[in-house]
């Protein structure tokens, strides 16, 4: 029981959060004892992923992680109504207090917790020894994950990997990103180790999964602010080794994009994901789809639609006409086109429920990677490792052909890359990647300039700092050493 308290007692220390005593913990089980057979361990696991996936609380089952990446020039939000905290992001005026961030920072520390608990504890556990190198695999995936989510949106971050409280976890201070992704290589490195070559459900990692997230991390340090160059053929081998297995991992590109987001809650996976957030390991449903990407028009929310710049230099193709909803049936059956909307802007239309399905939540998958991401990583660090191959044109024209553009050809090393950031952003538009591409190849200055009228700006000039937001207030009012 003691084990227990000091566990719970480090999970509001990095939350600040006092609603966290009200919160429900069904399936997080902590504790030395508890972890002591195979049975209790895998609970545990349930409860780790429950920090991801807390509709309305936490992690992201719900428009944070969009909101989140709203300084990039795919995704924007209302101007008015009650998007504040949305807004900040767009308009890179971030506060420590936005609730949004808060979300996510809670969540992933959470998440990284209860993977804390399992690594330290997995050794000492009875029971079969393959499931339990599984569900290692999966807590080091995770931590990596978090951490790798962590690092990106914060910049230097508190950094815990114990699960034993210690008197030193009041008054921690930051941790450089440098010291952050070597403990995320780490993790991933040991992951592939220990996951199977087939996911044990849809919602889990497998071998293939830690292979392509410990890519895109390889991609992320060859950029800002670590800047690796070596990193970029580091990414480049990992990609090739996920493609190469991908029927053994049980990846591949779907037929059509179309098929890519049917979105049809009864289907639990696509081989497309390489990993998802499923309604097993969540608490509530995925808040993503429905209301939150409709036009309040038509009774949606108006969390999130795309840029205008961006939808009208979109490339026209079957990827355009299912990426975009531009015309809405109102009660009466008359048709509104996106500029006579309230907010003069054309909507997601792939992040619609089947059928057009009027709802708050559904029970769809949160896609957290897809394998076509895969495909332009090895595109993009094979151009700057080296310059492309002929695997690297067959991979990004995979997806060109797909979306229905011609392929590429004959491209220089520096031109070839940047063609494969640019298919990246017409590819995953608004799924939370062309932030984080713009960030690291320190293009968010020209990504944000000469925008529509009809689009928020910044408050104020870009800067650098502006490339990472402040952490919670409740985490600088409880330990001074964590403020500036």
């Amino acid at each position: 029981m003691k084990n227990i308290k000091v566990i719970y007692l480090i999970t509001l220390l990095l939350t600040g959060c006092s609603g966290f005593l009200d919160e429900e913990f069904r399936g997080q089980i902590v504790g030395n004892s508890s972890l002591s057979t195979v049975e209790g361990l895998d609970a545990a696991l349930v409860g780790t992923y429950k920090g991801l996936g807390n509709t309305w609380a936490t992690g992201f089952l719900h428009p944070t992680a969009i909101g989140a990446t709203m300084g990039g020039e795919d995704v924007t939000t209302h101007k008015a109504s009650n998007k504040q905290e949305f807004r900040e992001f767009d308009q890179f005026a971030v506060s420590a207090g936005n609730s949004r961030t808060g979300n996510l920072y809670n969540g992933c520390y959470k998440a990284i917790q209860g993977a804390n608990n399992i690594i330290t504890n997995y050794e000492a556990t009875v029971g079969d020894p393959t499931l339990i190198n599984n569900i290692a695999g999966e807590a080091y995936f995770i931590r990596a994950l978090s951490y790798y989510w962590l690092v990106r949106l914060y910049g230097s971050i508190p950094f815990l990997t114990t699960a034993e409280y210690s008197n030193d976890l009041l008054t921690i201070g930051k941790t450089a990103p440098a010291e952050v992704y070597a403990l995320i290589e780490s993790d991933l490195l040991a992951a592939e180790q220990m996951l199977p070559i087939k996911k044990r459900d849809p919602g889990r990692p497998n071998i293939g999964s830690a292979k392509a997230l410990l890519a895109d991390v390889y991609l992320t340090k060859g950029g800002w602010p670590i800047k690796d160059p070596t990193a970029y053929a580091k990414a480049a081998a990992k990609a090739k080794e996920v493609i190469d297995n991908r029927v053994a991992y049980g990846f591949g590109l779907m037929p059509t994009f179309d098929a890519v987001f049917d979105n049809n809650p009864e289907v639990a996976t696509l081989e497309e994901y390489v990993f998802q957030i499923s309604s097993f390991q969540s608490i509530g449903g995925n808040t993503n789809y429905g209301f939150s990407a409709m036009p309040g028009d038509i009774a949606g929310w108006d969390d999130y639609f795309p840029e205008i710049n961006f939808y009208l230099n979109f490339p026209e193709g079957p990827r355009k006409t299912k990426t975009f909803r531009t015309q809405f049936v109102l009660d009466d059956g008359s048709t509104l086109q996106w500029q006579q909307t309230q907010t003069k802007h054309p909507y997601y239309g792939k992040f619609w429920i089947k059928g057009d399905v009027k709802n708050y939540v559904s029970s769809l998958p949160f896609v957290m990677m897809r394998y076509a991401h895969v495909l332009t990583i090895y595109a993009e660090a094979k151009a700057r490792s080296g310059g492309p191959d002929q695997q690297a044109y067959d991979a990004i024209n995979a997806i060109r052909t797909r979306a229905g553009l011609s392929p590429l050809t004959g491209l220089g090393a520096d031109a070839f890359a940047a063609a494969v950031v640019q298919e990246r952003a017409w590819e995953f538009a608004g799924e939370r990647t062309r932030w984080f591409d713009l960030v690291r190849l320190e293009m968010v200055e020209a990504a944000n300039a000469n925008k529509h009228p009809d689009d928020l700006n910044p408050i104020n000039a870009i800067t650098r700092e502006d490339y990472t937001f402040p952490l919670p207030i409740s985490e600088t009012l409880a330990n001074p050493n964590l403020g500036d």
